[in-house]
């Protein structure tokens, strides 16, 4: 590996770096290192590529895909991270760099920086819109509840339904709500009760835990899954204080299994008391019309119109007499006023037309055919057949000397 001579020891360039390396790696084999992180690059075969640097330098990271398939977050440019990993040479460019094996951000858990990139992300697509959230059915007949069916979740719901109303129908999709699996069980069990179509609502949910425990309802499967149903979906997972990618995607959020069961599930009591009451208003309010109706009724049986009603006929009648005798007044004066404009306009024109200045003695003549009016003798010649109109009447001649 190493050339020597009794003179000098000298390397290649190659034996050299392999040289470093072996120091290098032998040194440092395994070591977390702190950093902010910067040029981060996810190459298209899988590896994360990346430079992790503070205030005086700067070292060059790669994490290979069988290692970063793992990470629940996606680093980015400015994170400051914790990274561990073995110190390498990477012999070609003859630079040191870190093979990261793991990755934590600094001041944040992996989970809660996961999870606060998701909801960005879905935020951004929309699936948190009002406008895509559905009512929740006032009473349902059937509910459909996606949970564990041995966790205190289903046995909460079950007391709260026997308890407030026992007629309502409850179908129980058993599944996992946390570790290896449990994600695709429960957006399974969202996606099959769609296909079904046979409940008014659906339950998802478990009880409390820890930010692991409730991770299943932190995937983006699960949200998607809620996002895409048909059917409205209640979210109750954990305790009051916990809030999961499912609660943003919910047509409603519940605080607890317990609450969503409540909010679900009216008080059968308080349905038969609010039947009762509104029975009640209903046939006050119809006694009221009645009364109103038949008050009404008397009054106008004491009327002059019903009393008298060929009186009232006869009055009508009386009125058409007088209207037909006013439109007849009207008609004959709106005869006479455009009579009188016509014989106007008449005389208007006998003054402004030729005929009044022929029936003075004067006469028009016309050269035939074509009856082109003749206005001096060059119009004409000898031989040429005239059509004279008078005041009364027209003659023809025929040319036979032009002066």
């Amino acid at each position: 590996m190493i050339s020597e001579t009794k003179e000098k020891q000298i390397y290649t360039v190659t034996e050299l770096t392999k040289y470093i390396r072996q120091i290098v790696e032998n040194s440092f084999p395994n070591i977390w290192v702190e950093g902010e992180i910067s040029n981060f690059i996810l190459h298209s075969s899988g590896h994360m590529y990346f430079s992790l640097k503070d205030a005086g330098s700067v070292v060059q990271c790669a994490m290979f895909k069988r290692s970063n398939e793992k990470l629940k977050f996606r680093p980015k440019d400015g994170m400051k991270a914790i990274c561990f990993g073995k110190i390498s040479v990477y012999e070609p460019r003859g630079s040191y760099q870190l093979i990261v094996e793991e990755i934590e951000p600094k001041g944040v858990g992996a989970l809660q920086l996961q999870f606060q990139q998701l909801k960005e992300r879905l935020q951004k697509e929309g699936l948190f819109d009002p406008a895509h959230k559905v009512p929740i059915p006032q009473l349902p007949t059937r509910i459909g509840i996606v949970t564990s069916p041995t966790g205190a979740a289903i046995r909460d719901i079950l007391n709260i339904a026997l308890r407030r109303f026992s007629n309502v129908e409850i179908i129980i999709y058993p599944v996992r709500v946390q570790g290896e699996g449990s994600k695709d069980e429960i957006a399974s069990a969202i996606r099959d009760f769609n296909t079904l179509n046979n409940i008014d609502v659906m339950i998802v949910g478990r009880g409390g835990g820890s930010l692991e425990d409730l991770w299943a309802f932190n995937e983006e499967v699960v949200a998607r899954a809620i996002y895409d149903s048909g059917i409205p979906v209640i979210s109750a997972v954990g305790h009051e204080i916990d809030y999961t990618i499912a609660d943003f995607v919910a047509d409603l959020r519940a605080p607890t299994p317990s609450a969503a069961a409540e909010l679900v599930i009216p008080r059968k009591e308080d349905l038969v008391n609010s039947i009762n009451t509104n029975t009640v208003r209903l046939r006050n309010a119809l006694l009221n019309s009645l009364g109103a109706m038949a008050q009404r009724l008397a009054k106008l049986s004491q009327s002059y119109a019903l009393k008298q009603p060929l009186k009232m006929v006869e009055k009508y009648e009386q009125m058409i007499d007088d209207l037909r005798k006013d439109m007849a007044i009207r008609i004959d004066h709106l005869v006479r006023l455009h009579g009188e404009n016509y014989n106007l306009l008449d005389q208007k024109l006998a003054v402004l037309s030729p005929l009044s200045i022929l029936s003075r003695g004067y006469s028009v003549s016309s050269r035939l055919p074509e009856k082109k009016i003749i206005k001096d003798t060059g119009d004409i010649k000898v031989g040429d057949r005239i059509e004279t109109r008078l005041g009364k009447g027209t003659f023809i001649s025929k040319i036979e000397e032009i002066n």
